[in-house]
């Protein structure tokens, strides 16, 4: 009979390449966060890598009230304008959501990719598009500008967190509600919103990290006082190259890996007993 057994070699070379390939990418992620966290920790005076010394003198710096007044409150400013969006997110995700799931397949085929449209479109093409028109129009960029472009740049993340749940819901569940006498308020909040509750917060978190970062929309649709915390680091970085920056970056990371975790734990389907 003849040999049939598997020849190694090409499955050498197939796990060499995905391990390997996989490995560069990893490190190419990976490298820049461990780098931004090194610099955070010098206690040189500017930014430099391999840094000199270690120091949580730029921490102790950024916490200072009086010497980052102004990264405070653009850290404030930022933080509002992330909450704001989520809000934001949710008025219009949700609804669009449950209605998609009540809708044709058709129907949906066709009104879907309108409103994924804006993660489509890069963000700094829409930052001047809205600018242009809420010039036309007559608005000023001010805080409440940059909080309507983030919902319209981001919301889309939460509605797709939250269909994708919403594909997978058994519509009988609805149904029997009704059937047993429930007004469709109540089915809404006992049955729909509780079901859909790990996809609308994993498009929360994923809403609240995009606009906390975001520059181009920022920059285009906030007014002079209302200073975010990326715009600031860039300014930060133009003056003087100050350390401060990479100890906003290593919060940030911080911050970003603690969410994570979180949403894991929060998410992750429950075990069977």
């Amino acid at each position: 009979m003849p040999d049939r057994r598997e020849n190694p070699i090409p499955v050498m070379l197939y796990k060499a390449f995905v391990y390997g390939f996989g490995g560069l990418c990893v490190i190419y992620l990976v490298a820049p966060i461990v780098i931004a966290l090194t610099m955070s920790f010098t206690s040189g005076q500017t930014l430099k890598y391999p840094p000199q010394g270690f120091s949580l003198r730029w921490y102790a710096a950024l916490l200072d009230p009086v010497r980052s007044a102004t990264e405070h409150i653009a850290a404030w400013n930022s933080l509002k304008i992330a909450g704001l969006a989520v809000l934001g997110s949710l008025i219009f995700a949700v609804p669009a959501t449950i209605g998609m799931t009540r809708m044709k397949r058709s129907a949906v085929g066709t009104i879907e990719p309108l409103l994924l449209a804006p993660l489509v479109l890069p963000s700094l093409v829409y930052g001047l598009a809205a600018l242009i028109v809420a010039n036309f129009i007559g608005f000023k960029p001010s805080l409440w500008l940059t909080v309507s472009g983030h919902v319209v740049v981001f919301g889309p993340l939460m509605y797709r967190a939250a269909s994708v749940v919403a594909q997978g819901l058994n519509p009988s569940l609805a149904e029997a509600s009704t059937t047993m006498g429930a007004s469709w308020f109540m089915t809404l909040r006992r049955v729909t919103l509780p079901l859909l509750m790990p996809g609308i917060l994993a498009g929360a978190f994923l809403v609240f990290i995009q606009s906390l970062d975001n520059v181009s929309v920022s920059l285009f649709l906030a007014d002079a006082r209302t200073t975010v915390l990326p715009l600031r680091m860039f300014a930060l970085i133009e003056e003087s190259l100050d350390v401060r920056v990479a100890a906003i970056s290593g919060i940030l990371i911080a911050v970003t890996l603690v969410g994570l975790l979180v949403a894991r734990r929060v998410l992750a389907p429950p075990r069977p007993a």
